[in-house]
């Protein structure tokens, strides 16, 4: 045990322990945190993970919350009573909101809901290991690049940490939305306190209400008890309301008195109760064309969009393919043999459009290690990339005329590019040139995300 612990400190690895007793599990995390270049040690139960923590010093612990012999709960609890300078992080099942509240009111500084994310696992553990800020960047893929749009962003993100205004963050699927949220709350004023992410869209309509302001004892069949909802959570941190566009307009409106009033009201009670978060949401859609059409509140959409934050694609920096790739085939096979990228490989990826962004290009990378001859040599053949049509590469055919409005956003967003570069890009000529106003000019390079 002492040679263990002496040769780690040596080498200067941090050391996570996995409180797991599902085999599958485990095996995933320790690969994902081997790959960090972390050093893993497992535990199957409670009173094996006690026993440990008080043997050796731990620099995270991440338990499952059903575990043989008790639940994680206990875990985190053990190590709150006996002031253990561990964070620890529980895993919980899909949907289990009480279980992971109850987990960072005793102490845990997050949670993961299965299946792992294993994008949101990385980000939590280098927000719990305090990475320094060099270190971060390799393994951050998501915020490398010297492309003109990364820098703007992260720029960006270091004067929005500064604040405590509502931040909106808008971009394509795969595009780091949530991970540029945590790296505001971490470089804030509260990142000592929770950070708590929501999928709008995946909570049932019925259960939204008490999922998000939690509900008194008898205020329903099947209310056992009371329970805290993901206000309460949050509460002194950061609320993250990611995919926002899809809540109805009836949570649409009990969302809005919450961040105005900073109040909330269990269901079942009479009362109400204060809340401070800070609010930080994103949306993969134009919020703008949905306030339009009457799918979203546009008093809601003045109190979220106050700062909002354009994540690019990964077709809008382009030049930052070959560097992000790179890092991250370093960060896949760290601590193995070193694979890079062939100029086939990188000239089939600066090609490529990238519907699915970064995280497309993982998984491209990932699948192309896999299947790769020379594990030293990633080649495009290894790629297997799937064409895919660069709606800026040429007119679309009939097949891509649906679904319309997503048609038509293609065809005025290319006659409003092409005015633009016919004037210089002097937006009250390019607008005459429409034969539009300047005003729905700025609105329709706004609505269609246009730089």
């Amino acid at each position: 045990m002492a040679t263990t612990t002496m040769s780690r400190k040596i080498r200067g690895q941090p050391k996570v322990l996995l409180v797991d007793d599902e085999p599958d599990l485990l095996e995933l995390l320790e690969l994902t945190l081997s790959r960090m270049g972390l050093d893993t040690t497992r535990s199957e139960s409670v009173s094996e993970a006690k026993r440990m923590l008080e043997q050796e010093p731990f620099d995270l612990c991440l338990t499952d919350w059903r575990l043989p012999d008790g639940t994680g709960l206990q875990v985190v609890q053990h190590i709150t009573d006996r002031a253990l300078d561990v964070p620890a992080a529980v895993i919980t099942a899909y949907g289990s909101t009480e279980n992971a509240v109850a987990a960072l009111k005793a102490g845990a500084f997050d949670y993961l809901a299965k299946p792992v994310a294993l994008e949101q696992l990385r980000a939590l553990v280098k927000q719990a290991l305090k990475v320094p800020e060099k270190a971060q960047a390799t393994s951050s893929f998501e915020l490398l690049g010297e492309s003109p749009a990364m820098q703007l962003v992260r720029g960006l993100i270091d004067r929005l940490a500064k604040s405590q205004a509502p931040v909106f963050i808008n971009g394509e699927s795969g595009s780091g939305k949530e991970l540029a949220a945590r790296m505001i709350h971490a470089k804030g004023a509260r990142a000592e306190q929770p950070f708590v992410a929501v999928n709008c869209g995946a909570i049932p309509e019925n259960l939204m209400e008490s999922e998000f302001f939690g509900y008194r004892k008898g205020a329903f069949t099947g209310a056992e008890g009371d329970r805290e909802g993901f206000f309460q959570a949050a509460n002194g941190g950061t609320l993250f309301l990611d995919e926002v566009a899809d809540l109805p307009l009836a949570m649409q409106v009990k969302l809005l008195r919450a961040i105005q009033e900073k109040k909330v009201r269990k269901v079942g009670s009479t009362t109400e109760e204060s809340v401070d978060v800070r609010i930080i949401s994103a949306t993969h859609k134009k919020l703008a064309t949905l306030v339009e059409c009457g799918e979203f509140r546009q008093d809601l959409y003045y109190r979220l969009h106050v700062i909002e934050l354009a994540m690019p694609s990964l077709r809008e920096m382009r030049e930052d393919i070959p560097l992000i790739a790179n890092a991250i085939l370093a960060r896949l096979t760290r601590g193995g043999v070193e694979a890079r990228l062939d100029a086939e490989a990188i000239a089939a990826l600066e090609r490529y459009p990238f519907p699915g962004n970064v995280r497309e290009l993982e998984n491209i990378l990932e699948r192309g290690l896999s299947l790769a001859a020379n594990a030293a040599r990633v080649t495009s053949e290894d790629l297997h990339l799937t064409p895919v049509q660069d709606e800026s590469e040429g007119p679309v055919t009939a097949g891509d005329k649906w679904p319309l409005q997503d048609y038509l956003d293609r065809v005025e967003r290319a006659a409003i590019n092409e005015a633009l570069e016919k004037t210089r890009y002097n937006r009250t000529a390019a607008a005459k040139l429409l034969g539009i106003t300047f005003r729905a000019m700025r609105y329709r390079m706004e609505r269609l995300g246009i730089k």
